[in-house]
């Protein structure tokens, strides 16, 4: 019962928001090239569906995302593991990365463009500088947040670096993990996006800038839109194996 009246609060907003809509357009309170009618984003949805163009165009972001975010993890979880366990290893990037961290993302898409073109590798590569961070901070905050206790039994049994790390820290540190894997998804499906607005010939931020540009504004709603479900399905999916990771805190989620 709990469950369905938190689905039905979670609804209250999207639906005022429907109505609202509904009311402003059926009124005449919007133009149509500044907001378009529900019924002509869902005629622009249905369109770009049957046609295969929106297929394609969340295929081509999708697998973007896929490897500039594998990327992202295998050096976001290894450095901020390394980072959490050594010292010296924490002294030695933290400064570094600390000031990179502050600059932001759109501030690096021109260079990164100069640098990689505005072929496939860009995209990845801006990808990958967005969901490193949320992903290294928070295995480094994971781990340092590790019982010293644990480690001196550790130390106490001898336990070599990947044993103590295996048994030690990466049980107590996943929960926080999971937390950087999510936010870092996230960024890496906004990041895509970002970077296909700018420079791309190809994927769903492509189709918004594209449809910006010759006026259509039930294709940029539309494209919006997508964006946004796809973006919950992925948080989603996350959510779902982070549970089944880490049943310990399932419950308490």
């Amino acid at each position: 019962m709990k469950k369905i009246k938190d689905i039905l609060l979670s609804l209250i907003i999207p639906a005022a928001v429907i109505i609202v809509w509904s009311i402003a357009t059926a009124k005449g309170f919007a133009p149509e090239a500044i907001l378009p009618s529900i019924k002509n984003v869902l005629k622009a949805f249905y369109e770009n569906l049957a046609s295969g163009q929106l297929a394609q165009d969340l295929g081509i972001s999708l697998m973007r995302v896929v490897k500039g975010y594998f990327f992202a993890v295998l050096l976001g979880v290894t450095l901020g593991t390394l980072m959490g366990m050594s010292d010296n290893i924490n002294h030695i990037f933290s400064l570094t990365l600390n000031a990179i961290r502050q600059i932001p993302m759109m501030a690096w898409i021109p260079l990164i463009i100069l640098w990689f073109g505005i072929d496939e590798l860009s995209k990845v590569v801006v990808i990958i500088l967005g969901a490193f961070f949320p992903i290294m901070v928070n295995t480094f905050s994971g781990i340092r947040s590790t019982p010293p206790g644990y480690i001196e039994v550790a130390k106490l049994y001898k336990l070599s670096k990947w044993n103590t790390f295996r048994r030690v820290y990466l049980p107590s540190a996943i929960p926080q993990i999971f937390v950087g894997l999510k936010l870092g998804l996230g960024i890496s499906w906004m990041a895509v996006v970002a970077a296909e607005l700018i420079a791309s010939t190809e994927g769903i931020g492509f189709r918004i800038s594209d449809a910006r540009s010759i006026m259509k504004p039930d294709i940029v709603i539309m494209g919006m839109i997508v964006i946004g479900i796809v973006g919950i399905l992925m948080d989603k999916i996350l959510t779902f194996i982070s549970r089944k990771s880490t049943p310990w805190i399932g419950s308490k989620k």
